[in-house]
């Protein structure tokens, strides 16, 4: 088992199956088109696996922040459903952490849908803290 930064288009498309169960209205192409795009924005997609299997993925970017200085903030953290509960996704996150120190972060972030109760779980048994509310405004409906 390999952790690696994926950065081509036939890597993002191997990685496709296991993001899509955390971002369900994607598809392959948008994915891969939305992945290359935040590239340019500084996204990074680090994938755990062997040469058969994608087993976790984990989207990140690191960046400074006026509030909290060199951070990582984690956009996607994901095991493949059928492989959840061996290790795979603490050893991706473990290896973030380390990712993270080597690159002068001071801290890392995400955000997880109020109705992620095993995710929440995971995090907060890996010492993450619940340190904010995240609000969100839909444009569309706003008036």
């Amino acid at each position: 088992m390999t952790i690696v930064i994926v950065t081509t288009e036939s890597e993002f498309r191997r990685c496709f199956t296991v993001m899509a169960q955390l971002r369900t209205h994607l598809a392959e192409d948008q994915f891969v088109a939305q992945v290359q795009l935040q590239q340019l924005q500084g996204y990074q997609l680090a994938c755990l696996g062997d040469s058969d299997e994608v087993l976790s993925l984990a989207g990140f970017r690191i960046m400074d922040r006026l509030s909290r200085g060199k951070v990582m903030y984690i956009d996607d953290l994901v095991t493949a459903q059928d492989r959840r509960s061996r290790g795979y996704g603490s050893r991706l996150f473990d290896w973030l952490v380390k990712h993270a120190a080597a690159q002068g972060c001071i801290e890392m972030h995400l955000d997880s849908g109020v109705q992620r109760f095993a995710a929440h779980r995971f995090y907060c048994a890996r010492r993450m803290h619940i340190s904010a509310h995240h609000f969100s405004l839909n444009l569309d409906e706003y008036s």
